[in-house]
């Protein structure tokens, strides 16, 4: 059975351009965790609440009553007196949630990655905070994906932007340092750090294929799989 959050990063660049300022990306992403941890049919106590629809996924990633940055993804206890909502593209249901369980933050680097590392590392410490601030102990979740391609084209409006390996370095020139650095610096915030590397290059016919499929699918699983055991755990 495929991930679908994996598959939903995929569709990213699959087929059609890859526009890094819609900040929309990530949320498409994260809203899948939950499904995987669903789906993988690991919890009663998780697969049990979902059915009932006493968790769901945030309609609007913020909790009611409590002032903090939104993260990409937010599931947790539905308010009660309110109806989860049934997405047709969605095994969890959405709805407006009282409480955090589990939060999710993703980061996508396709380009220029050592220009806009502090920010990304500062973004993913500063999340784990705003997770936090509603109370309880939530599993927090970062995916961050890092393009290896030898070349890339980005795009600003109408305008392109190809690496040229000098003045815009190629995404495979600054993957590895770029990795390097968030492990060192701030995976250790989070109760699980993926790491998807892929290759990209944004230009048609815009195909997108993944450094190690196998060993992505491998790696992603087990951190579904540890993720579910904690929540066992914490809730």
């Amino acid at each position: 059975m495929p991930y679908r959050l994996l598959h939903q990063f995929r569709s990213l660049f699959d087929g059609e351009a890859y526009r890094h300022r819609n900040s929309t990306l990530g949320d498409s992403v994260a809203a899948f965790l939950p499904d995987d941890l669903y789906a993988i049919g690991r919890s009663t106590k998780l697969a049990r609440r979902v059915e009932a629809g006493e968790r769901v996924v945030n309609v609007q990633n913020r909790l009611r009553g409590v002032k903090a940055r939104r993260g990409d993804g937010t599931f947790g206890e539905i308010i009660p007196n309110t109806l989860p909502l049934n997405a047709p593209e969605y095994l969890v249901a959405r709805g407006n949630i009282a409480t955090v369980e589990v939060g999710v933050e993703v980061k996508i680097l396709a380009k220029a990655m050592i220009k806009q590392i502090d920010r990304v590392i500062n973004d993913l410490d500063k999340q784990v905070e705003h997770f936090r601030r509603g109370g309880g102990n939530p599993i927090c979740v970062a995916i961050v994906g890092i393009n290896s391609a030898d070349h890339y084209v980005s795009f600003e409006k109408d305008r392109t932007y190809p690496t040229d390996g000098k003045t815009y370095q190629h995404p495979i020139q600054e993957a590895a340092k770029a990795e390097t650095r968030l492990l060192a610096e701030v995976a250790r915030a989070y109760d699980e750090f993926v790491i998807l590397r892929f290759r990209a290059t944004n230009e048609r016919p815009f195909t997108f294929g993944w450094v190690d499929e196998a060993g992505t699918n491998l790696d992603y699983g087990a951190a579904l799989t540890r993720i579910v055991r904690r929540y066992d755990d914490r809730f």
